[in-house]
């Protein structure tokens, strides 16, 4: 009799790598559409998630937009749910697999084992050879590993005490700088903390592509003090990083600690981080962006 691999090796696609990443955020990033329309897709698509219900037999409607203009719809079922294990899901719109996501925490690394498993050998063929499935798994996979880095990155803020306090965390798309630099006038204010840390400042994680020295200019943390002792903080997140700002995922109200779920949607269950807090972020009923980091 022969192996499954063997009866399978003609109609798969198969691509792993450790990631420089935690095995939390990496899960998170998968699990989330929030997250997951930032980074799917090969090179130069951008996505548009209607629904995304991440348990077994959950739905998922995706479509990808292509640089061309041209809108790809994907319709998906979850058919295993393994909270930092496993993701299975039946691609059920044309063409059709099952594609099976191993997630492995090495130490601070993730290894992640992407399989996809065609249902005949000629609609694998046909796949790869009209939307090159193969190099956009790749492309795919690098994005995914930009994103994760990009978002490790950013979420390695400096505290300077234990107080509790609530702050307001902006995002811009490369004008960080210019921005706090105007407020601290306006607002009479002064840069605390790290003060502006620019992303050339400190070491990006192994396996990242190389910065430009546009992008090392760029701000990753910046806090600002301004009225009543309130505190402004602020990152740049352009779209070269794997990023793409909208009205409504450019501002949060970061609380250090408190909640303010109900009625709401949690996106990122609270949980033990490697900087050594509780961090998590919600939408409330009103549509408000909630951080919450409790050290």
């Amino acid at each position: 009799m022969q192996n499954l691999k063997s009866n399978t090796a003609d109609r798969e696609i198969r691509l792993s790598r450790l990631v420089n990443a935690p095995i939390d955020l990496v899960w998170e990033v998968w699990t989330n559409p929030e997250h997951i329309k930032e980074w799917w897709g090969p090179d130069g698509f951008t996505n548009t998630i209607s629904k995304m219900d991440v348990r077994k037999n959950g739905e998922w409607n995706l479509t990808m937009h292509g640089p061309d203009g041209t809108d790809y719809k994907n319709k998906s079922v979850f058919k295993e749910i393994t909270k930092h294990e496993k993701i299975v899901y039946e691609h059920i719109s044309g063409p059709r697999f099952l594609a099976t996501i191993s997630f492995e925490a090495q130490g601070e690394k993730t290894f992640i084992d992407w399989h996809m498993l065609f249902e005949s050998k000629e609609e694998f063929i046909q796949t790869v050879k009209t939307f090159k499935a193969d190099e956009g798994l790749r492309q795919n996979m690098e994005k995914l590993n930009h994103y994760l880095s990009t978002n490790l990155q950013l979420r390695k803020q400096t505290k300077t005490g234990k107080m509790a306090r609530v702050t307001t965390y902006l995002n811009f798309p490369g004008n960080t700088e210019e921005a706090f630099n105007h407020y601290k006038t306006i607002f009479n204010g002064e840069f605390s903390g790290v003060g502006l840390r620019r992303f050339g400042d400190i070491e990006m994680p192994a396996g990242l592509p190389p910065l430009s020295d546009a992008d090392k200019k760029l701000i990753i943390h910046a806090e600002l003090t301004i009225l009543a002792g309130h505190v402004l903080m602020a990152t740049d997140a352009p779209e070269s990083m794997g990023l793409k700002l909208e009205r409504g995922n450019n501002m949060h109200i970061n609380l250090e600690p408190d909640a303010l779920s109900e009625g709401g949607n949690v996106t990122m269950p609270l949980e033990d981080m490697f900087w050594g807090a509780y961090f998590g972020t919600c939408t409330d009923k009103y549509g408000i962006n909630w951080m919450f980091n409790c050290v």
